[in-house]
């Protein structure tokens, strides 16, 4: 068997070349003047659009690791009946090939109070098994821990939030609904008190400021929806190809649904990063044009 010849950066020929132009003889010192500028102004142009390039997509991966961290890639939601069947329906998509996890969830807003402040957090119903699943959370427990979750009545909340109430992991939160319980007097606000089994920190203020995540038996009897959940949230191995996994979602949902992406849920991010990537294509293409009429310039000169 022949050897593997390793391919250096450069062939001598292309070495030849580019001192033919770059060294010129007494007489042709004006042309080697303009083609170092052009090779200084190209090289600078090609330096600034990879460090621009590396920034971007280095904050465009933080941004969706932080929002796609949480928020599924796909939200299925039910039409036309109640998502009773939402176990079977989550055992189906979840063996499409592409997706990681379907995790049935309870969502509602209320109010979460302390003896010090009280603040407004959005609640979210989920399995334990599932929230351990999700790295976000997982590895970003600053206080308490996750054991046990769906077995006491303990909530996670953001870290942001507990800051606020001045509460720690093991002190109560009380939870307050306007959707309670329905008495002759008409509808009375749900109010209970839980422990904090768990701090987590993402890094957005956003989602740390405002989200409490509850058990999901617990979140469908403090909603009032024994039977049924809000949505299933859907992760997928490659966010970037979410389209492609719609009809196999609808088709394994084996029922009507409604089905949300990422992009939809979040447009104002993903508009931005498209016009981003739309300028960096832009800006290489103009760096190409520049240095082909430089080289042109260059050779009609000689």
């Amino acid at each position: 068997m022949s050897e593997t010849v390793q391919t250096r950066p450069f062939a001598p020929f292309e070495w030849l070349l580019s001192g033919r132009y770059l060294r010129a003889r007494r007489r042709e010192g004006f042309i080697s003047v303009i083609a170092g500028f052009s090779f200084l102004g190209i090289m600078l142009g090609v330096a600034t659009l990879i460090i621009v390039m590396a920034v971007m997509n280095g904050f465009r991966k933080e941004l969706l690791d932080k929002i796609l961290g949480l928020n599924g890639h796909l939200l299925v939601q039910p039409l036309e009946s109640p998502l009773t069947d939402w176990k079977d329906v989550a055992d189906r998509i979840s063996q499409v090939p592409g997706i990681k996890l379907a995790a049935p969830v309870v969502d509602g807003q209320g109010l979460g109070s302390s003896p010090y402040n009280a603040s407004g957090i959005f609640i979210r119903g989920i399995r334990g098994e599932d929230l351990n699943s999700l790295p976000s959370i997982a590895k970003n427990i600053k206080q308490g821990s996750l054991e046990g979750f769906d077995d006491g009545q303990g909530v996670a909340i953001g870290r942001r939030l507990a800051d606020s109430l001045s509460l720690h992991a093991g002190d109560m939160i009380t939870l307050i609904s306007p959707k309670g319980a329905v008495t002759p007097m008409g509808v009375t606000p749900r109010i209970k008190p839980y422990r904090i089994a768990a701090v987590f920190e993402i890094g957005m203020s956003e989602y740390d400021s405002i989200f409490v995540f509850m058990p999901l038996p617990e979140a469908q009897a403090y909603f009032n929806r024994p039977n049924d959940v809000s949505a299933i949230e859907v992760f997928t191995t490659n966010p970037d190809r979410i389209q492609s996994y719609r009809d196999s979602v609808t088709q394994a949902a084996g029922r009507p649904v409604f089905l949300v992406d990422w992009r939809q849920r979040n447009s104002t991010f993903f508009n931005a990063l498209q016009v981003e990537r739309n300028v960096m294509f832009l800006i290489l293409t103009m760096i190409v044009l520049v240095a082909a009429l430089n080289i042109i310039s260059g050779l009609i000169m000689l």
